[in-house]
């Protein structure tokens, strides 16, 4: 997975843009571009930072708090929410990477950030996969459901998918390496002399695989068949619930198809056009954007897969009056009747918990 503040260091260098990208035997400079990029990225991930440390924290306070991690659904969650954390504290030093032009975190901090960042990204994936998976078993299979969804099947199914983050993130590790050019401090993704096309095109389509059409297929498979169960399930809350299912598939595209695209398109433009330092510096430009816009996924992820639910929201309301709210003197604590365990009429029904993954 690509490593924050790319257009700068990292990402368009890992694709033959540092500095200059030699197109038809031609330097193409690329100062420009890594100076608007300098200016751009610090503050936009500043921002991607704060909301996403902030909502994902809350997650997992939430989940350890209340101790509902009997449930497989909140186990995932909280393996999302610790992938998205896991990517956000890498945010500082991408930043100050970005804004001082130089990496000045040394060699071992840079195979390590690389490494934390694509297993930020990618574990988000695949604990998204599994968040489908499960609710499509729950919906569909929901007497093979009962047997299978277990919390020991939730930590081990999660610890193999950690173990599979960390081998696909091994090339991330390896390739990443700081190197000092005439004085210029770099952390960059080098890839074997002579083959250094080849591995980069192999980099974009691990990417583009892993992280949009893996995903994209799992969704479609399994909330086709959660929306056939659910027209034909005589249900209130089925309309709600497909709505559900189309904005969780919709904001997933909208977030990481245009990056997927603009990488893809860096890599092989020498196939698919005839290009340009122009042209070449506009695809740079467009990596830039749509990466801000694919890693403010991590951002969305809280408010998609558990501020959405109305016993977490409780939770939350629960939490803020009793740490957080202050009245002059004392804290304000709720009463009996508003205790967070307790179900109201208004609750979902079960079939929109086990979609929506309510806890």
């Amino acid at each position: 997975m690509a490593t924050p503040a790319a257009g700068t260091v990292t990402e368009l260098e890992a694709l033959g843009t540092s500095g200059y990208d030699y197109i038809s035997t031609e330097p193409c400079e690329k100062y420009n571009v890594q100076k608007l990029m300098a200016q751009l990225l610090p503050p936009l991930y500043a921002l991607v930072f704060g909301v996403g440390l902030l909502g994902n924290v809350m997650v997992v306070v939430i989940l350890i708090k209340y101790r509902r991690l009997s449930i497989l659904t909140n186990i995932y969650l909280l393996n999302l929410a610790i992938s998205d954390l896991l990517f956000l504290v890498t945010l500082p030093f991408w930043i100050h990477y970005a804004r001082q032009g130089q990496w000045a975190f040394g060699y071992d901090m840079c195979k390590l950030l690389s490494g934390f960042c694509s297993m930020g990204l990618y574990g988000e994936t695949f604990f998204i996969i599994l968040l489908t998976i499960d609710r499509y078993l729950a919906i569909v299979h929901a007497l093979f459901a009962l047997r299978a969804r277990t919390v020991s099947f939730g930590i081990i199914s999660s610890f193999i998918t950690w173990v599979l983050i960390v081998l696909i993130a091994l090339p991330e590790i390896i390739f990443s390496r700081a190197q000092d050019e005439q004085g210029y401090f770099s952390c960059v993704s080098l890839f074997p002399e002579g083959d250094g096309d080849t591995w980069r095109r192999l980099y974009i389509a691990r990417i583009n695989t892993l992280s949009l059409v893996l995903p994209l297929l799992v969704m479609v498979v399994c909330y086709s068949g959660i929306i056939k169960t659910l027209v034909r399930c005589p249900n209130k809350m089925k309309y709600k619930a497909m709505r559900l299912i189309f904005v969780i598939m919709v904001v997933f595209f909208i977030f990481w198809a245009p990056y997927n695209l603009a990488l893809f398109l860096h890599a092989f433009q020498m196939t698919f056009f005839e290009t340009s330092c122009e042209q070449s510096n506009r695809l740079d430009v467009a990596i830039m954007a749509t990466e801000v816009i694919a890693y403010t996924h991590s951002c969305i992820n809280p408010v998609i897969y558990a501020f959405i639910g109305e016993r977490f929201r409780e939770h939350l309301r629960h939490f803020f009056r009793r740490y957080v709210a202050v009245c002059p003197g004392k804290c304000i604590r709720l009463r009996a009747s508003e205790a967070p365990d307790r179900v109201s009429s208004a609750s979902p029904s079960t079939l929109e918990q086990e979609l929506i993954g309510v806890f």
